[in-house]
């Protein structure tokens, strides 16, 4: 599933030719996603000017005219795929279409159908169910190591359940916990109340410096997540522990030591990488 470094990298690629644009036509070929699309919804989104992209956690959050909300969740295969117009036939599994006024095509591809699409009305943003419960934004003010102490004091799960709890921090998911918990150097299955204090003032920083490189990096390529221009994103390139189970540590495996080697465990049905000598 897309995590918020590829969700920040489609809201970054719509928003440089959706912000300030009006959607002159709107092309619904299903009722429904995950869940069913709103009652008309492509008759409501139709002549509205787009206003503003925003996230929250892994949801893109589009504000309109007339106060309302788009929200799109990508789910596991969704993508949006921005091109210049005319739109051509509609591909296999693409179930929306935006047109814009100045001639470019937003189309939503999902394969598996796990993503969702909302319209509401902006006073209902903070009441939302599938936002009303997120914890505070990893890359906002709001995340700090006291904040971040303070949600885990008390918690007897593993740390790496504990981040991807979305009530304690929005947005991160298993390749990015993996990733900052090995540049942190504390094991994923050290209990949450014992990262709390000194070592939470230290992994939120290293947090922020992950996803901001993922990012940068124009967010990674799993599965079949494209970039909203089509292209794909690279960070996978610099995993220093994700997927690369068995092989060497990139810190402390050039002795050729077993221990040295990445391991693979599951946690919570998820494959957890780690390097057992550097994280403690």
């Amino acid at each position: 599933m897309p995590e918020l470094p590829e969700v920040e990298t489609v809201r970054r690629g719509l928003a440089l030719k959706l912000e300030g644009r009006v959607l002159v036509r709107v092309d619904q070929h299903r009722p429904d996603l995950r869940f069913p699309l709103p009652a008309d919804f492509a008759a409501r989104l139709t002549g509205r000017r787009v206003l503003s992209l925003d996230r929250r956690a892994k949801y893109i959050l589009i504000r309109v005219d007339g106060g309302l909300v788009w929200m799109i969740h990508l789910g596991m295969s969704g993508s949006m795929v921005v091109k210049p117009g005319p739109a051509g036939a509609p591909a296999a599994h693409d179930h929306l279409v935006f047109h814009t006024d100045d001639g470019w095509v937003v189309t939503y591809n999902d394969v598996r159908r796990f993503g969702f699409m909302d319209l509401f009305d902006e006073s209902g943003l903070d009441s939302h169910p599938m936002l009303a419960a997120l914890g505070p934004e990893p890359l906002g003010n709001g995340f700090h190591g006291a904040a971040l102490s303070e949600r885990l004091a008390g918690r007897r799960t593993p740390i790496k359940a504990a981040l991807l709890d979305q009530s304690v921090v929005a947005g991160l998911g298993n390749i990015y916990v993996c990733e900052a918990l090995f540049r942190a150097g504390i094991a994923p299955t050290r209990l949450a109340d014992s990262v709390a204090g000194a070592d939470s003032e230290r992994l939120v920083p290293i947090i922020r410096d992950v996803l901001g490189e993922a990012i940068a990096a124009g967010g990674s390529t799993l599965r079949d997540f494209v970039q909203s221009d089509g292209e794909l994103g690279y960070f996978q390139h610099n995993f220093r522990v994700y997927g690369r189970e068995d092989e060497a540590c990139v810190t402390c495996g050039q002795d050729g030591a077993p221990e040295g080697r990445i391991r693979r465990i599951v946690q919570s049905g998820r494959s957890t990488f780690f390097c057992p000598r550097c994280q403690r």
